[in-house]
């Protein structure tokens, strides 16, 4: 079994900084910067789980469900990853999603 940990940790990580972000950040594209992401891990964990499937579009649930959205679509890929390298890159996308949020 992989050590998903510091996944999780980044998105956890994430998730906390976008919920004490004032609104006006959020409005000027962190909100918008996650839920991107949110998607994209959304999107990586319906082709390990249902391969060959037209990938589901995560809704756009507002800006301030955008840190649930990301929690809950970077834990469900931490359950589908199945090395080390897999963690890494999903740690990058977290981490360079977060840098152009600004939070």
């Amino acid at each position: 079994m992989v050590d998903t940990t510091p996944l999780t940790r980044a998105v956890d990580h994430f998730a906390d900084r976008l919920r004490a972000a004032p609104q006006s950040r959020l409005q000027r594209g962190a909100a918008a910067e996650a839920l991107a992401l949110a998607r994209e891990m959304a999107r990586r964990t319906q082709a390990v789980e249902e391969p060959g499937t037209e990938p589901r579009e995560m809704p756009d649930a507002g800006m301030f469900a955008a840190a649930d959205q990301i929690t809950v679509a970077g834990h469900d890929l931490a359950l589908v990853l199945k090395s080390e390298d897999e963690v890494e890159e999903a740690v990058r996308l977290v981490e360079e999603a977060q840098k152009r949020a600004g939070v």
